[in-house]
C-alpha cells in the first residue's frame, strides 16, 4: 500500500450518519482514507474510495473481531513524531503517517442498561480499539475527532488554513481524552458494582466569583447528561452573566417547580400555571392557578418583602402583560419591583425588552413548558463534595401521592385541600431542613425553613404569614419530618390550620395525633421511611 506521507485519515465509526460526506470532502482535498471493517464497507457502498486497514496491517480481524486496528503499523502511524529519525523509520517500513483520526466508541452505557444485559454481553461490547486509537492520536498530536458533532467544525478549520493550530489541537486532544475517561469510568462503575464512581465535566461558564468575592476562581461545569433541563442548557437572553448564587437559586427553583408540576398533574386537575420565587436558596413565594395571572400574583403576594431582589421561575410563556404584572403587582404606582432573574419557557420580544429595562436577567428553556408527572423530574445522581470525599444520593424526585394506601388519615379526607397540601409538600421538601410551611388557596403564605427544632419552624412559618398580611385560618401545613412533641402542633392549632401533612415515626405519634384530632385538624401521616422530606443538609 502506497499512501501520501502525512495525508492519511483513519476513519472507524459506530455512528455512520453523514460520515460519507465527511470522508468525501477529505478525498476532495486529496487525503487518503483508511477504514476498517464496517466503516470501509459503508464508505465503499457510498462511492468513497478507501484503503482497508487489513491491507496495511497484513490481515483482517482476528480473535472474533477482538483485534482489528490494534497493530504496530497503525499505532506507529499515529505516534510517529515530526523528526527525521521517525520519518525515516516509517518510510523504511512502508507505514503511512496518519494525520487525522475520526473514531467514536460503541455506546457502552447502552449495552449496560439493555434489558437483556449480562456480564458477558457487556464484556463483548466493550470497545478497546477505539479508545486506543483516540489516545494514540491524542499523544501523537494528530487531528483527532471523537464525536460526530466535531466533524463539520474540523472541516471548516481545515478549509480556512488551520488557524491557531496548536490551540485547536489542544481542544481536540482534551475532548478525546475526556471521552476515553468517561468510557473507562462507565466500565469501572459497572464492574465494581458501583463501588467506584465519579463525575467528569466540561467548563460551561466562567463566574466572577463563588458565594463570596474572595472565592475565586469559580466556574459552572456541564456534566455528562441528556437532561434537557440541565442548567448549562438554559439560554440567557439579556443582562450580566449569572453568578454562583444565581445558579444555586436556579437549581433550587427548578427542583421546586418540577416537583410541583409532577404533584399537581393529576386526573381532573388540568396542568396548572405555576410560579416559584426563590431567595438565598429557599422558596420564598409559590403559587398555582388556572391562569398565569393567578399563579404570578399568588407567588408575589405570599411575601412581598422576601421576593424583592429574588429569582422567579414559571412554566408559562411571558408576554408583556404577564411581565408587567410580575414587576408591578402590589407596587406603588409608577414603580417596579427589583428582581434579579426571571426564568421561563419562552418570552415575547416586547416582554424581553421590558424585563431588560428593569435590569433583570432572563433565561429560557422551552422544556419548562412541558413539565408533567412523567417529564421534568431530575433523574441523575446528586454528588456533594465533602472534605476528602464525595457524598452520593439519588436526586430528590419522590412524587407524593395522597391516595397512597400507606398514608394514614386522621380525621376526614379533605379533597378540596389536597392540591394545597401537595404544593406545601413540594415547597417544604425543597427547602433547607427543618422546614414547616403554610399554604392557602394555591399560595405559599409562610415558609419556616432551616431551623434546628420543629416548633421554631412552626413559629417562623406562622409569623411570616401574619407579617405578610395573611389570615392563617383554614391554611394547610407541611412538616418535612414528624413532630416529636405537641409543641409544634400547638402553634399550628393556634393559627387555626385546617390540615397537616407530616410523617409518622415519633415515639409520641399517638399523643401528637390525638392532639391534632382534638383541635379539629386533619392529618395525612406518611410513614417516616418513605415520606421524610429532609433537604439541603
Amino acid at each position: 500500500m502506497k499512501l501520501e506521507f502525512g495525508r492519511a485519515a483513519l476513519i472507524s465509526v459506530y455512528d455512520k450518519t453523514g460520515i460519507e460526506d465527511f470522508a468525501r470532502q477529505l478525498r476532495d482535498w486529496e487525503w487518503d482514507i483508511l477504514a476498517s471493517g464496517g466503516t470501509a464497507k459503508y464508505l465503499t457502498e457510498h462511492g468513497v474510495p478507501v484503503h482497508d486497514v487489513a491491507d496495511l496491517v497484513g490481515g483482517g480481524p482476528i480473535l472474533g473481531h477482538r483485534v482489528v486496528t490494534l497493530s504496530r503499523e497503525i499505532h506507529a502511524g499515529l505516534l510517529a513524531r515530526n523528526s527525521l529519525e521517525d520519518q525515516t523509520d516509517l518510510q523504511r517500513l512502508g507505514i503511512p503517517r496518519i494525520g487525522l483520526v475520526c473514531v467514536d466508541l460503541y455506546p457502552l452505557e447502552t449495552a449496560i442498561t439493555a434489558e437483556e444485559a449480562t456480564d458477558e454481553s457487556v464484556r463483548e461490547t466493550t470497545d478497546i480499539g477505539g479508545p486506543a486509537l483516540l489516545r494514540a492520536a491524542a499523544k501523537g498530536r494528530r487531528i483527532v475527532i471523537c464525536r460526530p458533532e466535531q466533524r463539520e467544525r474540523v472541516l471548516r478549520w481545515i478549509d480556512v488554513g488551520q488557524p491557531e493550530r496548536e490551540r485547536f489541537l489542544d481542544q481536540l486532544v482534551a475532548e478525546a481524552e475526556l471521552l476515553c475517561a468517561e468510557y473507562a469510568l462507565t466500565s469501572a462503575r459497572y464492574w465494581s458494582r458501583h463501588q467506584i464512581n465519579g463525575v467528569t465535566s466540561r467548563r460551561s461558564a466562567n463566574l466572577k466569583y463563588g458565594e463570596n468575592p474572595w472565592q475565586q476562581p469559580a466556574e459552572l461545569h456541564a456534566t455528562q447528561t441528556n437532561d434537557p433541563l440541565a442548567l448549562p442548557k438554559f439560554n440567557q437572553l439579556c443582562g450580566s452573566p449569572l453568578g454562583y448564587c444565581n445558579y444555586t437559586d436556579l437549581d433550587r427553583a427548578l427542583n421546586t417547580l418540577t416537583l410541583c408540576a409532577a404533584a399537581l398533574d393529576k386526573p381532573g386537575f388540568d396542568r396548572q400555571k405555576i410560579a416559584i420565587g426563590v431567595k438565598h436558596g429557599n422558596p420564598c413565594g409559590a403559587g398555582y392557578g388556572s391562569t398565569a395571572s393567578q399563579a404570578t400574583k399568588r407567588m408575589l403576594t405570599g411575601n412581598l418583602i422576601a421576593i424583592f431582589g429574588g429569582s422567579v421561575i414559571v412554566n408559562y410563556k411571558l408576554t408583556l402583560p404577564r411581565a408587567y404584572a410580575l414587576f408591578s403587582h402590589m407596587m406603588p404606582e409608577g414603580s417596579f419591583r427589583r428582581l434579579d432573574l426571571v426564568v421561563t419557557p419562552a418570552i415575547t420580544e416586547s416582554a424581553l425588552q421590558f424585563v431588560s429595562q428593569r435590569g433583570c436577567r432572563v433565561l429560557v428553556n422551552d422544556s419548562l413548558g412541558d413539565l408533567s408527572s412523567t417529564f421534568g423530574l431530575d433523574r441523575d445522581w446528586r454528588y456533594r463534595q465533602v472534605r476528602g470525599g464525595l457524598l452520593l444520593q439519588p436526586a430528590p424526585n419522590l412524587v407524593l401521592n395522597l391516595q397512597d394506601p400507606e398514608i394514614e388519615l386522621y380525621g376526614d379526607r379533605l379533597s378540596e385541600l389536597e392540591s394545597d397540601l401537595l404544593l406545601a409538600w413540594a415547597i417544604g421538601s425543597t427547602s433547607v431542613s427543618n422546614t414547616v410551611c403554610l399554604v392557602k388557596n394555591g399560595q405559599l403564605i409562610g415558609n419556616g425553613c432551616g431551623q434546628q427544632d420543629r416548633v421554631t419552624a412552626c413559629r417562623h412559618a406562622v409569623e411570616k404569614a401574619i407579617e405578610a398580611g395573611h389570615e392563617t385560618t383554614g391554611a394547610v401545613a407541611y412538616s418535612d419530618s414528624f413532630f416529636p412533641f405537641v409543641d409544634g402542633p400547638a402553634v399550628l392549632a393556634g393559627a387555626k390550620v385546617r390540615a397537616v401533612l407530616t410523617c409518622s415515626g415519633s415515639v409520641r405519634d399517638r399523643e401528637v395525633m390525638r392532639f391534632f384530632q382534638a383541635n379539629g385538624i386533619t392529618v395525612y401521616a406518611v410513614p417516616h421511611t418513605i415520606g421524610r422530606g429532609f433537604f439541603g443538609h
